[in-house]
């Protein structure tokens, strides 16, 4: 697999050598749809995006295709997560070091001390970190401050489209802080398929367990369904999430394992983690989505 991905873009480079059409927009490729929401906002019509991945694509698992190293190869710049969330694209990107392409990893750029550690990454911490709002909101300077560089007679725009996300992102915390406060903190532990709202938790006071680790590669096995089954049991919990990107029937198994010992536990709802919804939807949108993933986990455990 390796040899044919690295052949085809070997290939893209010879054919697209001299087919790259001048446009007065920069040129932007995405890899996850809340850094393709998120770069829209600051961009706005001034450049091009194309984001690799849609609504309820898990970023763990995505390959390249064909098509994507085209993109990625006329692209100016390529804005994607890091910390091995696509681990699949490492390789491609790692391919492309030598080129004069310029590729940014928004969250290699935090600060490691804050960032939650894990052994299911090769970078050793967990890439989740977009459930952090004030971890988003670097994310919006860094890129604020890599449009206005390449593209410095626009960089007043993205400046101002910048100011009005932020305020935006602002808003947005203090409304689901509020919603939050409204569940016992008894109450506050959020059981879904897999770790992807460990910096959820942390920032904003809930117990995590996944039923998979951090990563998606890894399957659930019949040891963890019943350890959480008791987990769940013994600490009252009402209800647990599926997510869009990952299978649901791991949480019915877990739904299930609960049954058979004679207590009840409701499926609460479906949350967004490592991707947004559709496009044109309200949780097609960073701020729609992390709305109604707070939303749906503290009406369910009330």
């Amino acid at each position: 697999m390796k040899k044919i991905l690295y052949f085809l873009f070997a290939l893209t480079l010879i054919s697209c050598k001299n087919e790259k059409k001048e446009n007065s927009k920069l040129q932007v490729v995405t890899t996850t749809t809340m850094i393709t929401d998120l770069v829209k906002h600051i961009g706005g019509n001034t450049i091009e995006v194309q984001g690799l991945m849609g609504a309820g694509v898990d970023p763990h698992l995505y390959k390249a295709s064909e098509g994507d190293v085209t993109k990625l190869y006329n692209a100016d710049i390529i804005f994607y997560n890091g910390l091995h969330l696509e681990g699949k694209l490492v390789e491609v990107f790692e391919k492309m070091e030598s080129s004069s392409k310029l590729q940014v990893a928004l969250a290699e750029s935090l600060d490691k001390g804050g960032l939650i550690g894990s052994e299911y990454f090769a970078s050793n911490y967990d890439p989740h970190v977009w459930f952090n709002i004030q971890y988003f909101k670097k994310f919006a300077n860094q890129v604020t401050e890599v449009l206005s560089s390449e593209d410095e007679k626009n960089a007043s725009l993205y400046k101002s489209n910048n100011e009005a996300f932020q305020k935006e992102l602002d808003v947005l915390e203090e409304k689901i802080i509020a919603k939050i406060e409204t569940l016992p903190e008894e109450k506050r532990i959020l059981v879904t398929a897999h770790d992807a709202f460990n910096y959820f938790g942390k920032t904003y006071g809930f117990e995590v367990v996944g039923l998979q680790g951090l990563s998606t590669a890894t399957e659930a096995g019949v040891k963890d369904v019943q350890r959480l089954s008791q987990f769940i049991i013994d600490n009252k919990v009402k209800a647990i999430f599926v997510e869009s990107s990952v299978p649901k029937r791991t949480i019915e198994a877990l739904q299930a394992a609960v049954l058979s010992k004679g207590h009840e536990v409701t499926i609460g709802g479906s949350l967004f983690s490592d991707a947004l919804g559709d496009t044109g939807t309200i949780e097609g949108t960073y701020i729609g989505m992390f709305t109604h993933n707070v939303n749906t986990i503290v009406d369910a455990l009330q």
